[in-house]
């Protein structure tokens, strides 16, 4: 289970930086008003959303072997879960916007992705306190 666990937390972590960095290509696409620019940006952001996805696959996989291994005991587990499925609903959400942008949909200011930039650092943050901390 320790390998389990390991590569677990490897996920994890390769998927939480895709989170932090694809919001930030949304801000500079906000931004953008050069077409080969806003083109190039549109591709990493593919790119990159894609790659995420890859990797939070395993990572939501790995954690549920970890589950049926460990069982599902204590409250902070519950609370666990539902950031889990709030970081799955912020990287759909990631998926719209991104759609939204190739459709030359986007209403929202690059100060509104600044601000969305920093949701998966607070869900991180309260994830990893419950997981090491179990206050419950």
């Amino acid at each position: 289970m320790l390998w389990i666990k390991a590569f677990h937390i490897v996920f994890i972590a390769s998927w939480f930086a895709g989170l932090f960095y694809l919001p930030r290509i949304f801000v500079n696409l906000a931004q953008e008003t050069d077409t080969v620019a806003t083109t190039r940006l549109l591709l990493m952001a593919r790119k990159l959303f894609r790659f995420t996805t890859m990797l939070a696959v395993p990572a939501v996989l790995l954690g549920l072997w970890l589950w049926l291994g460990y069982g599902f005991k204590g409250g902070w587990m519950h609370a666990k879960l539902a950031l889990v499925l709030l970081v799955i609903g912020y990287h759909h959400a990631c998926g719209s916007l991104l759609k939204k942008f190739e459709n030359g949909a986007n209403k929202r200011s690059h100060v509104w992705f600044r601000y969305f930039n920093e949701v998966p650092v607070l869900l991180l943050t309260a994830i990893v306190i419950l997981v090491v901390v179990k206050p419950f």
